[in-house]
């Protein structure tokens, strides 16, 4: 099957510091609401606009990996924590957009998924009109608070209302779209999860079990290993 017919693709970056079960459901919910044929998750490298993550990239992306091995419609891309490995500097969302594009050929739809808060502050993103280039958004909300003219500044929202469609438009163009989608709204961070495991509490039912043990066998988040 090309890449063109091979469906929507939805890529969900993040740091993933831990991965937990609202992103999951997240990836889950725009499956379902958006149409995707696959959601792809990138755990960031070094993240631009963000404090360094607490667990190194090799760290976050084996939680992710051992998550996903065997969900269907879920797949990890590793090239964000391979490349800072191998280079110093921060991660852009538009250089891996850049690379989903030069895979996936110029054709096939991808969608970059990111929360409300995300998508507030795009304007402050590396060459952040060069996103709708390359891909459509998809802005998961919380229900009742769905996103209006105001979100960001006059610049972003000129481009919401210029681009604001609907999920069926999504698999019609390649890129430009941007459309909302409401979650299922989960109380859950990643930065509630490291404090309750600093302080030996459980983070059992908040992150999947595969990225529990993990975090037990490398004794990540930890108080004595200064998280």
């Amino acid at each position: 099957m090309s890449e063109a017919g091979a469906g929507v693709l939805g890529l969900f970056g993040g740091t993933f510091d831990p991965l937990h079960v609202a992103h999951l459901r997240l990836g889950l919910e725009a499956r379902e609401t958006l149409g995707l044929a696959e959601v792809r998750f990138i755990p960031a490298g070094t993240p631009a606009l963000r404090d360094a993550p607490h667990s190194a990239a090799a760290h976050r992306l084996a939680m992710v990996e051992r998550t996903l091995a065997d969900m269907p419609g879920f797949s990890v891309d590793a090239t964000e924590v391979l490349n800072t490995e191998n280079k110093a500097g921060p991660s852009y969302t538009v250089e891996t957009l850049e690379r989903q594009r030069r895979l996936h050929g110029p054709a096939r739809p991808l969608v970059l998924l990111l929360g409300a808060d995300a998508f507030a502050r795009l304007e402050a993103w590396h060459r952040w009109r060069e996103l709708f280039e390359l891909a459509h958004i998809a802005v998961a909300t919380r229900p009742g608070h769905e996103l209006k003219a105001g979100v960001g500044g006059e610049a972003l929202d000129r481009e919401f209302a210029a681009r604001r469609g609907e999920a069926a438009d999504l698999a019609h163009s390649p890129a430009g779209r941007i459309v909302c989608f409401a979650i299922t709204a989960l109380e859950i961070s990643a930065s509630e999860i490291r404090r309750r495991l600093a302080q030996g509490l459980s983070a059992r039912y908040l992150v999947p079990d595969a990225v529990l043990d993990y975090i037990d066998s490398h004794q990540l988040y930890r108080t004595s290993h200064g998280h």
